[in-house]
């Protein structure tokens, strides 16, 4: 049985769980950057969930193991434990509208027993929203300091699913979450610029890396492209959640290109819609590890159409596999996709541009090559290994910050 039609009979994968050593005695790195730390890090999406927070966490989780640190993890759902380190579930609830996304509903005084019990250096809130509210404040109260990593548009997604007063809360929210506490974390000069609107302004960039390991052009299978496209179609994909706020329906303006086969990865509320919507494109569901970097590999072009991505890691992902991308003009890919040079970005929302951009690189090979081999290019010093120790100097310069400085009220 072939890789599409397995996809097509399952939806979904389980996550490969890696569970690295935890290394306990502070004494094991002879040439350590500083004390072993202990982080607790609370997070709104973890494990079954895929999608760029859990990945983000898993990254967080994996570096703090290998380096020495010590770690628990707060979240909705989640496996009894990951890279060797406690995960505790919060209580939560599904939300009504996007049954398959629970979000934490825990209360300020049990997440400061936690806190209590487990005595962290640094809270690192992942993403924070009604959970990491919460954490917040029990943080404050407690006078340990904490990280936000702003990784969710909730005043986006909120404006995307119409939900009435929403927009307005969320940036009421967002704004509470991110003056109460000592450092918040944003990914993209979009997202430093749009906390920075809602009054947020002491914000350092920190940005995502990628596994330039596994995400490599030598992945490409030419099997798998003439099995996806018998006719000799080029391949032109999208990975990532298939939901409103993603805003696939402008595939259909690429759908009808000649020469071209949509392959779509991933799964989510809006798959029954886009497959009536794009009846001839490939649907190969949740990928993860070696498949999912195959995939990306052996596309033609990436395209990316959510307006609303802090980062868009997907994007990443594809330029590291050698592959060119055709993304918004907003959000992350602003700072992802070098412009002209590995891709080209398009007004946000505008199909017609979305799709002479594909159209161009579809209809001229040259081109086509020389952005393939400015794409892996433009990633080579995004690692993880360089973005994590960024994240833990972070912790280390928030950790010696005077009392005072946790100065805001809960």
């Amino acid at each position: 049985m072939d890789l599409l039609e397995r996809r097509r009979r399952s939806r979904t994968v389980p996550a490969n769980l890696v569970t690295l050593p935890t290394f306990t005695p502070r004494d094991l790195h002879p040439h350590d950057p500083g004390p072993r730390l202990r982080v607790l890090v609370v997070t709104e999406s973890f494990l079954p969930q895929v999608n760029g927070v859990t990945n983000s966490v898993r990254r967080v989780l994996e570096h703090l193991a290998a380096e020495g640190h010590e770690a628990e993890l707060i979240a909705p759902t989640g496996p009894a434990t990951y890279a060797g380190f406690p995960v505790t579930r919060a209580r939560g609830a599904n939300l009504p509208f996007y049954a398959d996304f629970r979000i934490g509903l825990e209360t300020r005084r049990r997440l400061g027993a936690a806190m209590e019990r487990f005595r962290p250096d640094v809270v690192h809130i992942a993403s924070p929203a009604t959970l990491g509210y919460q954490a917040a404040r029990a943080a404050r109260s407690l006078g340990i300091p904490t990280v936000a990593i702003y990784q969710t548009d909730l005043v986006g997604f909120a404006d995307r699913y119409a939900v009435p007063g929403g927009a307005r809360a969320m940036e009421s929210l967002t704004r509470r979450i991110h003056l109460g506490v000592d450092r918040t974390l944003a990914p993209s000069t979009a997202s430093i610029d749009q906390l920075a609107r809602l009054g947020v302004d002491a914000v350092a960039r920190w940005p995502r890396g990628v596994d330039q390991v596994l995400f490599d052009p030598a992945r490409r299978d030419e099997d798998l492209h003439a099995a996806l496209a018998p006719a000799g179609e080029l391949l032109v994909g999208y990975v990532g959640r298939l939901a409103p706020e993603k805003e696939l329906e402008l595939l259909a303006q690429v759908d009808r290109l000649p020469g071209v086969r949509l392959v779509l990865v991933g799964g989510g509320p809006e798959e029954g819609r886009l497959r009536a919507l794009l009846p001839d494109a490939a649907f190969l569901g949740v990928l993860h590890g070696e498949e999912l970097a195959r995939a990306y590999a052996t596309l033609d072009v990436f395209v990316h159409t959510g307006r609303h991505e802090t980062y868009c890691q997907s994007a990443q992902e594809a330029l590291a596999s050698g592959v060119p991308v055709v993304a918004p003009r907003a959000g992350g890919p602003v700072d992802v996709v070098d412009d002209t040079v590995a891709g080209f970005l398009y007004e946000p929302g505008d199909a017609e541009e979305l799709a002479a951009h594909v159209e161009r690189l579809v209809t001229q090979p040259v081109l086509r090559l020389r952005m393939s081999r400015a794409a892996r290019a433009s990633v080579r010093g995004r690692t993880w290994q360089a973005v994590n120790e960024l994240l833990v100097s972070h912790y280390r310069e928030v950790g010696a910050a005077p009392a005072l400085s946790r100065r805001r009220a809960g």
